[in-house]
């Protein structure tokens, strides 16, 4: 008997983000530069109906009709069971949810559906484009534009210290919604140019969201002083926190040593894919 794995739902990491504007919507554009980590959620489907959680986020993330699973089986002509493996936190700025939309996706177009069309894909959430995708890519717009990137390999290190941040409270909080777009991207031959790369950029959405909850500075520091980090910063709106490696050794240390230093949040060290 043959078990089907399920589609893998990666974590996705915005090593950079700026906000260059905001249209007359209300949607904020964007300019990021994404990647996706070895740690995430699975979905599994099946012929049938309803959504199923388990794994240890299960308990963070209720079944209910607006979940991102469900929306995306429905955009797709539902009639499938879906099963998800939850890892990663809720709401914490690595696309949890975006990325188990993009595997429901996958996962029913292994079914023999086509995919739907673009502008329903984006209506999942801005996110999703990029999470189907599924490899690294510099993201404008408000997420429908990808423009694919080659990325050396490196580690990262990511770490969640347990608060909440509401994105829209985030954004309300910018400063300036018109800041400068990244700079180009040149050839990056290994994890150290990368990190020279970033620290000319910014996540904009760092500093608002500190101040509205501490710890997320609390985490970005504590990763900045493990060794080895080569960078540290907030991905998306938060909370999650992470540091960039130049090696698997010197990642899965930092990561143990914030996971017996603070038990309480959530740590993992994973490759970059792609």
């Amino acid at each position: 008997m043959v078990i089907d794995p399920g589609e893998f739902a990666p974590a996705k990491v915005n090593l950079a983000l700026h906000v260059t504007g905001q249209r007359d919507d209300g949607y904020h554009l964007l300019d990021s530069l994404v990647v996706f980590a070895g740690a995430g959620d699975r979905v599994t489907v099946a012929p049938g109906t309803g959504l199923a959680i388990t794994g240890p986020g299960a308990a963070s993330l209720p079944v209910g009709c607006d979940n991102l699973c469900l929306a995306a089986a429905r955009a797709m002509g539902g009639g499938v069971r879906i099963t998800l493996d939850k890892h990663l936190p809720v709401a914490s700025g690595i696309g949890g949810g975006s990325a188990d939309a993009a595997a429901t996706l996958r996962a029913i177009a292994r079914l023999g559906r086509p995919l739907p069309r673009p502008e329903a894909i984006l209506a999942l959430g801005a996110d999703v484009p990029v999470c189907l995708a599924g490899r690294p890519a510099r993201m404008t717009g408000v997420g429908e534009e990808l423009q694919p990137v080659v990325l050396p390999p490196f580690w990262l290190v990511l770490a969640n210290p347990g608060v909440a941040v509401p994105t829209p409270a985030v954004f309300r909080a910018l400063a300036r919604k018109d800041n400068p777009p990244l700079p180009p991207l040149p050839p990056l031959p290994d994890a150290m140019a990368l990190a020279g790369y970033l620290a000319a950029t910014r996540n904009d959405l760092e500093p608002p969201a500190m101040a509205l909850a501490p710890a997320i500075a609390e985490a970005h520091a504590a990763l900045a002083a493990t060794a080895g980090c080569l960078l540290a910063r907030m991905s998306g709106s938060g909370a999650t926190t992470f540091g960039v490696f130049a090696t698997a050794d010197a990642a899965r240390a930092a990561a143990s040593r914030l996971a017996r230093e603070r038990p309480d949040w959530w740590v993992v060290a994973a490759p970059s894919l792609g």
